[in-house]
């Protein structure tokens, strides 16, 4: 068969087939950072595939001695596809960016408007317990609520708020907003909302572990049952976050699982070197 057509093939099947298997994998969150290198690793090779689907018909057609006028035009086809992917990619990647960072500027504004700051800490005076993070190149903000400071122990809120740190530090919006731009740049009918509705749920996990690693999890969990069904504004990541009752199974689960952690960091390499090779080996044979 082809390698434009097996690219092409594994550009679909890694954009919205396999993710959605990949999300009925729940067990998969056990690994957390494993699990982030293969969600990233399939995102990054449905990519490669795109673009190499194009690139190997390009340089097939071209590369015949002697390239017919056909061969011209179909290469010219490819190419222009290839080019409509990346302008889908760069526009996609713009006005998520745009749209986001406008967001978070303006929150920023009016919580430094109407909050005050305690511990670095921004407070608002409001009844319904929220915990969240407003993540920014020129300021980051760690919002919390009055009731949030009056419902929870000392212990409670010192785990929120290292997972909210936790947010910060990794830059998770920066892992979200990828998935974002990605879901939105391929078409409806190949893109899988999957992917990105679980590394949500993975950046999660992560903020959880790393809240646990100085604090208390039964602590944490006892915060998030307590802050369950707030809401954070777009643009945020905010503790009660999503799918609260898969965090906590995660987070009663203490055990390591290297073997699994090991078993899915092979995985993400294979799928990541599959499009690589099947667009570098062709190149290099023909060059030969």
């Amino acid at each position: 068969m082809p390698t434009p057509v097996v690219l092409g093939a594994l550009a679909v099947l890694l954009a919205g087939p396999l993710p959605w298997v990949l999300s009925r994998w729940s067990g998969l969150r056990r690994t957390p950072v494993a699990a982030m290198v293969l969600w990233q690793s399939t995102a990054l090779a449905a990519v490669l595939a795109a673009f190499g689907a194009g690139l190997s018909l390009v340089t097939e057609r071209l590369w015949e001695d002697p390239a017919g006028p056909g061969d011209v035009v179909v290469a010219a086809l490819a190419g222009a596809v290839t080019v409509v992917v990346l302008g889908r990619l760069l526009l996609s990647g713009h006005r998520t960016g745009t749209s986001l960072r406008r967001a978070r500027r303006v929150h920023r504004e009016r919580v430094d408007l109407v909050a005050r700051v305690d511990g670095g800490v921004s407070v608002l005076e409001h009844d319904v317990p929220v915990a969240y993070c407003v993540p920014g190149m020129s300021g980051s903000r760690i919002v919390v609520s009055r009731s949030t400071l009056t419902r929870l122990g000392p212990a409670e809120l010192d785990a929120v708020l290292e997972h909210e740190r936790s947010h910060l530090r990794a830059r998770h919006d920066l892992v979200l907003e990828a998935f974002t731009v990605l879901h939105l740049a391929f078409p409806r009918w190949v893109a899988s909302a999957a992917a990105r509705r679980e590394v949500e749920v993975l950046v999660e996990v992560l903020a959880d572990r790393a809240a646990c690693r100085t604090g208390d999890r039964r602590a944490l969990v006892s915060a998030l049952v307590t802050l369950a069904g707030s809401t954070a504004p777009i643009g945020s990541l905010g503790s009660a976050g999503s799918s609260l009752a898969a965090r906590v199974e995660v987070l009663r689960d203490s055990r390591a699982h290297p073997w699994q952690a090991g078993s899915v960091s092979v995985l993400a390499a294979a799928i990541l070197a599959l499009p690589t090779l099947l667009v570098v080996l062709p190149w290099l044979s023909g060059l030969a």
